[in-house]
């Protein structure tokens, strides 16, 4: 095929979180010219402390990612948690197989981005910090529009490749015309700070030892009945707490974010874990909930998208993720890209590969597996009314009041007596949920 005007780069890719860092990672490792362009003053600078992070995608990227990584603890604590005002129910879960081998770390971005671009241009890649695209060129071409280059300001660089890693609200994919907006229950917004406390402090509460960590996740009370839910995650020396709000709810009863995180931090179950500590950063941002129906079109002639762009983030309701998923998209674009190079031909047929390389790896599986998922999460059952019939179910199991004791089906049967869920509810929202998760 014929191609453009020659190229400054072999790839230019748009975003130095993981996503993007990963793909011009593993193309730099072909020997392909690079350009990591970032917007931030650094990597990491506009990334809000942190999470989760499903490691092993990584570490067969970075085989000694686990001792090089500014990783911070190693979660072999989770914690799934129905939060009501007055009442908690939850199951711990603490298993020392998550921890050999390691299973899921947590990470603060402002660390581990700087680190993953030090690899980076230790592979080749040319960093360009504090540089924003304010547009995609175009050409004409056989098939239609090509993207062959950027625009920052008065300076255009071009590629045979450009890789699309600016974030869940991808400017460069609704330009290029490969996303539209969002339906709001695609999106919700996520809400976070980060608590330092001292170390001791940490492991006495949530009862790790050494680099053990916890992971919470919280339905119910923490979202004031929104559709979402809350979360703790231990860092070396700080808490990351939250809440993520799903936005067509949000929007619908018109709550404040703030409010509800306040709120959320002071709740009885909640404050005796981070009391005494200081906030030390605070902010919000979109977060992709449409699961396997926001993953779209992710390539044109001469243009690739991954990561968040993509839309690639899976909330099943006992696990968030993002990190991995955005690894192994990165991967998958730079073996799709690295062919497309190979052939000379970069159009959206020859970059088919990258496609093909994300829904044969762990990431494509699993968004095809919970497709479902997102539309469960939706059941408004789920964010109050679930979370106080178990909690009243218990109540009448320990509750000793000295009057004679009831089976616990007599109690039960009470209890759904009083609640606007129904029987059929249940088994309409169990097989859902099977189905789903």
């Amino acid at each position: 095929m014929t191609e453009a005007a020659e190229p400054d780069f072999d790839v230019i890719v748009i975003g130095a979180g993981i996503a993007g860092a990963i793909t011009a990672y593993q193309l730099a490792t072909q020997g392909r010219s690079v350009v990591l362009i970032e917007r931030g003053e650094a990597p990491g600078a506009k990334n809000l402390s942190g999470g989760v992070l499903y490691c092993r995608g990584m570490q067969e990227v970075f085989p000694d990612f686990l001792t090089e990584a500014p990783v911070e603890r190693r979660i072999t604590r989770n914690y799934i948690n129905f939060l009501n005002a007055d009442s908690s129910i939850g199951i711990d879960y603490k298993d020392t197989r998550l921890s050999d081998p390691v299973n899921a770390v947590t990470v603060l971005r402002a660390k581990l981005d700087p680190w993953l671009a030090e690899k980076c241009e230790e592979a080749g890649v040319f960093l360009m910090p504090g540089v924003r695209v304010d547009k995609v060129l175009t050409e004409d071409g056989p098939t239609g529009k090509r993207v062959v280059g950027v625009k920052a300001g008065d300076d255009e660089l071009r590629a045979h490749v450009v890789v699309a890693a600016d974030g869940v609200n991808s400017f460069i994919s609704q330009e290029v015309g490969l996303r539209t907006k969002e339906p709001l229950n695609h999106l919700a917004i996520g809400v976070k700070c980060v608590v330092n406390l001292p170390r001791e402090t940490i492991e006495a509460r949530f009862s790790v030892t050494g680099d053990e960590g916890a992971a919470f996740a919280i339905v119910g009370d923490c979202t004031q009945g929104i559709g979402g839910g809350g979360f703790m995650y231990t860092n070396t020396e700080s808490i990351s707490v939250g809440v993520v709000l799903r936005l067509d709810d949000l929007t619908a009863k018109n709550k404040s974010t703030t409010d509800i995180l306040d709120y959320f931090l002071a709740h009885p179950f909640i404050a005796p874990y981070l009391e005494g500590g200081e906030v030390v950063e605070y902010g919000c941002h979109l977060v992709a909930e449409g699961g396997l129906a926001m993953l779209g079109e992710i390539s044109m002639d001469g243009l690739v998208v991954v990561g968040d762009a993509a839309g690639l983030t899976l909330n099943t309701g006992l696990t968030v993720r993002g990190m991995d998923l955005a690894v192994a998209s990165g991967v998958a674009a730079a073996k799709g890209i690295g062919a497309a190079l190979d052939s000379k031909d970069t159009s959206k047929v020859g970059l088919a590969g990258y496609r093909e390389a994300l829904f044969a790896s762990y990431a494509g599986k699993d968004m095809e597996t919970y497709a479902k998922a997102p539309a469960f999460l939706e059941t408004e059952r789920m964010y109050k009314e679930y979370g106080e019939l178990i909690g009243n179910v218990l109540y009448g199991v320990f509750n000793l009041d000295n009057s004679p004791r009831e089976h616990l089906l007599k109690v039960a049967m009470k209890a759904f007596k009083k609640s606007p869920v129904k029987i059929k509810h249940l088994i309409k929202d169990g097989l859902a949920g099977v189905r789903a998760l």
